[in-house]
C-alpha cells in the first residue's frame, strides 16, 4: 500500500478543507440555532441549504460515488482510498457531510439505488437524491426482535395481485424525521417460509407520505434527537405500494443489505477519524490555555499521556480504514469485508474515546459550548448501528480461525 494520496484526493482535501474553513466552521452553531425553533425541528436549515447550494456551485457535490459509476453520472469517479481522507475532513463537524451531499442515510440509499434500482427506480428517486432536492430513511431496524440478525426480521411484504403489501413496526427508520425526506428503503419478508433464510427478506421502495405510513415517535439517543434528520419509530398499516417498488427481486433484501452495509460502515469510520481528529485537536489547545494548581495542563503528566494516547490510536484506526478502502478499490467489497468489520469494530471505540477530551474540558466538555457531547453519542450509537461490536467480532474471529490467523 503506498502511502501517499493521489493528485486528485490531495486537490479535493485541500478543496474542501479550504470550504469547511472558509464557509461551514463559522455558522457551526448557527446551524443548531436555526433548528432549536420546534416549528422548525425537522425542516433543513436555512444556513445548510444555503452551503450545499454553494458546494454544488464549486463541484463538491456527491464526491462519495466510486469508480467507474460515479464517472457514469459525470462525477469524479473516487476511489474509496482516495475518498477516505475527504470525508474525514467534512466528518470533523457532524453535520457538515450534507454540505457536500454526502450524508448518511442518503449516502447509502443512492448507493443501493444505483447498484440494484431499475431505470424507472432511478429516475423517480436517485436522480433528485444526486441532486439533493430531496432526502431519504432506511428502514431496516426493528423494536421486537435483534435486528442484528437481519434473518429475525418480521415485518411483513405481502404480494396482492399487482402491489405489495406491508404490515410492520420499525424504529431508527435514519433520516425519516426530515421534511425534505420522500423516499422510504424497507426492509421485509416477502417468504417468510422459505428453506433458505437468507432469501426470505426484500426490499422496497416505499413513498414516505403513503396511506399508512405512521411516524409514532422520534427516538432519542442520549437525549439528542438528531434533528433535523431524526430517527423515528414508524409504524407500517397495510401501506400499499407498486409492484415495481420491490428492489431487484423478492428475496434479495439480504443480498442488498450486505451490500449497503459494507461501504456504509466504512463511511462511518472515515467520518468518526475526523471527530476524533478535531477532539485531539482541541485536547491540546486546552490543555495549553487551562491552569490548574499552579501550571498549564499540557505540563501534568496524565495530560500528555491521554494526548500521546489519542494520537496513536487516531493513527492507527486510520490505517486500518485506508487498508479496507484500499482493498476494497482492488478487490470488491466481498473480499474486503474482514477488513470492514475490523475497522468497525476499531474505530467507533476509538472514537467514542474523545471521552479524554471531554475529561479535559471539564464541565464544558458536557456541555453544549463544544462539539465533544454530541461527537460522544455519536461514536457511542455506531458501536451499535450497522452491526454491533459483537457481530463483527465473531465474524472476524471466525474467519481468522479458519485461516489460521491469517487475514486475506
Amino acid at each position: 500500500m503506498h502511502f501517499q494520496h493521489s493528485a486528485r484526493s490531495l486537490e479535493l482535501q485541500e478543496r474542501v478543507r479550504q470550504f469547511m474553513r472558509a464557509h461551514v466552521e463559522p455558522v457551526e452553531d448557527l446551524y443548531y440555532e436555526q433548528v432549536k425553533p420546534e416549528a422548525a425541528r425537522y425542516r433543513t436549515p436555512p444556513v445548510l441549504q444555503d452551503l450545499k447550494r454553494l458546494a454544488r456551485e464549486q463541484g463538491l457535490w456527491n464526491l462519495f460515488l466510486s469508480g467507474k459509476h460515479g464517472q457514469d453520472l459525470n462525477n469524479t469517479g473516487l476511489s474509496n482510498l482516495e475518498y477516505a481522507p475527504v470525508k474525514e475532513i467534512m466528518g470533523r463537524i457532524l453535520w457538515a457531510p450534507e454540505v457536500f451531499n454526502c450524508s448518511a442515510p442518503d449516502v447509502g440509499n443512492m448507493e443501493v439505488l444505483a447498484n440494484y434500482g431499475t431505470k424507472a427506480q432511478q429516475e423517480r428517486w436517485l436522480t433528485p437524491l444526486l441532486e439533493g432536492r430531496i432526502r431519504s430513511g432506511f428502514s431496516m431496524t426493528e423494536p421486537q426482535v435483534a435486528s442484528s440478525d437481519a434473518t429475525n426480521i418480521q415485518c411483513e411484504i405481502r404480494r396482492d395481485g399487482g402491489d405489495y403489501v406491508i404490515n410492520g413496526r420499525k424504529w431508527f427508520t435514519s433520516g425519516a424525521m426530515n421534511e425534505d425526506c420522500e423516499i422510504l428503503i424497507v426492509m421485509g419478508k416477502t417468504a417468510p417460509d422459505h428453506p433458505d433464510r437468507h432469501r426470505q427478506q426484500s426490499m422496497i421502495l416505499v413513498p414516505k407520505n403513503t396511506p399508512g405510513v405512521r411516524i409514532v415517535r422520534d427516538m432519542l439517543t442520549y437525549g439528542y434527537d438528531d434533528a433535523p434528520v431524526g430517527h423515528p419509530e414508524i409504524v407500517y398499516d397495510n401501506v400499499r405500494v407498486p409492484a415495481e417498488n420491490i428492489l431487484l427481486g423478492e428475496g434479495r433484501g439480504f443480498e442488498i443489505a450486505q451490500g449497503r452495509l459494507g461501504p456504509g460502515r466504512i463511511h462511518h469510520c472515515m467520518r468518526l477519524i475526523g471527530c476524533a481528529q478535531r477532539a485531539l485537536e482541541l485536547m491540546c489547545q486546552r490543555s495549553v490555555a487551562r491552569v490548574a494548581f499552579g501550571k498549564p495542563l499540557a505540563e501534568q503528566g496524565s495530560v500528555r499521556e491521554d494526548i500521546a494516547n489519542s494520537f496513536c490510536e487516531i493513527a492507527q484506526a486510520r490505517l486500518l480504514t485506508l487498508q479496507a478502502a484500499d482493498k476494497m478499490d482492488r478487490e470488491g467489497n466481498k473480499a474486503a469485508r474482514d477488513l470492514i468489520a475490523a475497522a468497525k469494530i476499531v474505530v467507533p471505540s476509538m472514537a467514542a474515546r474523545v471521552d479524554r477530551a471531554i475529561q479535559i474540558h471539564g464541565a464544558a466538555g458536557v456541555s453544549q459550548d463544544t462539539f465533544l457531547a454530541r461527537a460522544y453519542v455519536y461514536a457511542r450509537f455506531i458501536r451499535i448501528g450497522d452491526g454491533p461490536d459483537q457481530v463483527h467480532l465473531a465474524a472476524v474471529g471466525k474467519e481468522l480461525i479458519r485461516r489460521g490467523g491469517v487475514m486475506g
